[in-house]
């Protein structure tokens, strides 16, 4: 309804939830819920009990992409200026990992939603398309740079040429999906994957995202130069004496983040 929150929130085992709660509009990416979204995410990331993200939506829709009667009517100075864009680089600047947990139509920026994540948990009705191209459009949140990225050039050029829809199954074989889930236990496998990279070092996991982000925009020489820059800054850590000491004897790391 209007006037319930436009995210849900919620923090289990190190675990923030952000579950977007507008399935009765097809959780379509406003500027309003994507505001949401990231605030929800943002205050989430700077909470030290916090080690991990879920993001989720409903169980018929993940999101629906973008409010296509409001760009309908829009020009190309409203496009360039549109506040909507600003959740892409807000996502980006999300410190802890980000797992999205994904029901139902995953569509459009819906879809760019899901890649943007870092790891993702799909149900067994999830269905994953780029469909700009059917409206005279492109993908404009990151879709053709991460598809391309992920899938090589030609499985992205089908995907985004042809707005061809993927089932749970296919986006797994494809490397888009980590986990496929039965329908009625997605978010719960959702949870338990988060729940199990908050058992690991927050300090430790935080600068492995980094890592493995720092391959996606730069050259394998500068990529390896952060790996170890990364790699020693862990060296540094609490966490590192913790883990390597409870290692030695034979005891579960209480891990500090830091």
């Amino acid at each position: 309804m209007a006037g319930d929150p436009l995210v849900l929130t919620d923090v289990r085992d190190g675990v923030a939830l952000a579950r977007m709660n507008r399935a009765g509009e097809r959780n379509v990416l406003s500027p309003e819920l994507r505001d949401a979204l990231a605030g929800a995410l943002e205050q989430a990331d700077a909470d030290p009990a916090v080690r991990c993200h879920v993001v989720a939506g409903g169980d018929e829709v993940f999101a629906a992409g973008a409010d296509i009667a409001t760009m309908a009517v829009q020009d190309f100075q409203d496009a360039m200026r549109a506040e909507g864009a600003r959740l892409w680089p807000r996502l980006r600047a999300i410190r802890k990992p980000v797992v999205a947990a994904v029901s139902g139509y995953a569509l459009g920026g819906g879809c760019e939603l899901a890649l943007a994540a870092d790891l993702v948990v799909a149900s067994e009705t999830a269905v994953f398309s780029q469909p700009e191209v059917g409206l005279g459009i492109v993908p404009g949140g990151g879709g053709t740079q991460r598809l391309a990225r992920l899938l090589g050039r030609q499985r992205a050029m089908e995907l985004v040429l042809t707005g061809r829809r993927l089932t749970a199954h296919e986006a797994r074989e494809l490397g888009i999906v980590n986990v496929v889930a039965p329908a009625g236990g997605w978010l719960d496998a959702a949870h338990e994957l988060a729940a199990k990279v908050a058992r690991r070092s927050g300090f430790a996991t935080e600068l492995a995202k980094r890592a493995v982000l720092a391959a996606e925009e730069t050259t394998l020489t500068a990529g390896l130069a952060t790996e170890r820059d990364l790699f020693a800054l862990a060296m540094a850590g609490d966490d590192r004496v913790e883990g390597m000491t409870a290692f030695l004897e034979r005891r579960r790391p209480v891990f500090r983040g830091r």
